[in-house]
């Protein structure tokens, strides 16, 4: 009963913790790529634009080159993801639909010709997944909802017209808080599933973020922005079990845990041209996903051994394109796309992160009521492709328990920005 009990905890904290770290995309519990209100219009490009304070997301290296002395741009956005699963075999179904609200904030001064600093704070990390509670995978995952913020205190300097380069340390702090059920058929004289929830706070990491823009001509930019691994750590981490009937009520306890979460280094080269009225983008960007090849959890009780975790995640690549039309001085209008591979590899497939490969389709457009005061607006919508696949490492009395079936996946943005320089 006691290797029991060690191997239910490990393989829960395993299943929890993951949340922290999975790819970037809207649903499930992870990366929100919504760092710009006119860049996500163009597809979320960026790395060779120069717009507004969010060049310092993108690529930091392009604050050098911003119009005004003082330049700072906020924003928020309300998504919702929708998320569909179905296994034809059982004659399962279920959906979750959450919502979302991802901000920032960008500032930046201009302290010479040569010299630029600044700072950017937003939140990549903050959706959330709510399926029904003991649903059929519920003995993976019931709730999560996952907060953190980036603060990234930035600097650029211009060597020439034509040459820049840029960056600065990254500091992330969050929490992340997970409800799912002991296993399968687990309950309480009342008939309650039992359960268990955890929550880590004041999960810490520092990284750093770099970036080369060179303008070839005054029209044609290429660019490059490498954000490093970033190691979360979550400590003393505490796991709460609820509902227990009395003959588990010995074997399960509350416990504490550390452990070590890596989030891949990211590598985004692209390239801008301007042609009379328009502006277009093209960004190419490489997660190294293959960094994550398992979960490592240790725990407070010294008798309970280190748990390894396999995860087998492979390198990804998204692909971007963005278009925008200046009407006038007033009126910019924007467009986009792009492909998001996913990291996941078939039996690794869980439904607190249910994405995989996408298409985005994006748009909006900014107004400007006089010279230094602009409205940005962005709207997106992603669709997942269908997949049929599984969960294979969940462990229940020593055995592996697979669960799996098809899963649909579309997230609706909507966003709000405003600019201000002078």
């Amino acid at each position: 009963m006691h290797n029991t009990r060690k191997i239910m905890i490990r393989r829960l904290l395993s299943v929890t913790l993951l949340s922290l770290m999975v790819s970037s995309a809207f649903a499930g519990g992870y990366r929100v790529s919504m760092q710009g209100q006119r860049q996500l219009a163009m597809g979320h490009t960026g790395v060779a634009v120069i717009g507004n304070a969010e060049t310092m997301f993108f690529n930091p290296a392009g604050m050098v080159y911003l119009e005004d002395k003082y330049s700072f741009s906020a924003g928020a956005t309300a998504l919702v993801a929708d998320t569909k699963f179905q296994n034809e075999i059982y004659n399962w179904t279920n959906s979750t639909k959450n919502v979302g609200t991802p901000m920032y904030f960008y500032g930046s001064v201009k302290l010479n010709d040569w010299i630029s600093a600044g700072l950017a704070v937003y939140t990549p990390y903050g959706s959330a997944v709510d399926w029904d509670k003991d649903w059929q995978g519920s003995h993976l995952v019931n709730n999560i909802d996952l907060k953190a913020f980036y603060f990234q205190p930035t600097v650029a300097f211009k060597l020439s017209d034509h040459f820049s380069f840029g960056g600065g340390p990254i500091y992330v702090n969050g929490s992340v808080e997970f409800n799912r059920n002991l296993t399968r058929s687990m309950t309480n004289e009342e008939g309650k599933r039992a359960n268990v929830t955890i929550d880590a706070k004041n999960v810490h990491a520092w990284g750093y973020t770099a970036g080369f823009l060179v303008s070839l001509t005054e029209d044609f930019r290429m660019g490059l922005n490498y954000r490093s691994k970033i190691i979360m750590e979550a400590k003393d981490g505490d796991a709460n079990f609820y509902d227990l009937p009395a003959f588990a009520q010995s074997t399960y306890g509350d416990t504490k845990f550390n452990a070590n979460m890596p989030l891949p280094a990211e590598l985004t080269v692209g390239m801008s041209y301007k042609m009379d009225k328009w502006l277009f983008a093209f960004d190419y960007n490489r997660t190294y996903w293959r960094a994550y090849d398992a979960l490592v959890i240790d725990f407070e009780d010294a008798k309970i051994a280190t748990s390894v975790n396999a995860r087998n995640y492979k390198d990804s690549s998204t692909y971007r394109l963005g278009l925008q039309y200046t009407a006038n001085d007033k009126l910019s209008l924007r467009a986009g796309w792009y492909y998001d591979e996913s990291p996941v590899q078939q039996g690794f497939f869980a439904p607190e992160t249910p994405r995989n490969d996408s298409r985005a389709y994006t748009g909006g457009f900014t107004y400007k009521f006089g010279k230094n005061f602009g409205v940005d607006v962005s709207l997106a919508y992603l669709h997942f492709s269908e997949t049929n696949s599984s969960y294979d490492h969940f462990i229940e009395d020593g055995t592996p328990v697979s669960f799996g079936g098809t899963y649909l996946t579309s997230v609706f943005s909507a966003g709000l920005g405003l600019s201000y320089n002078f």
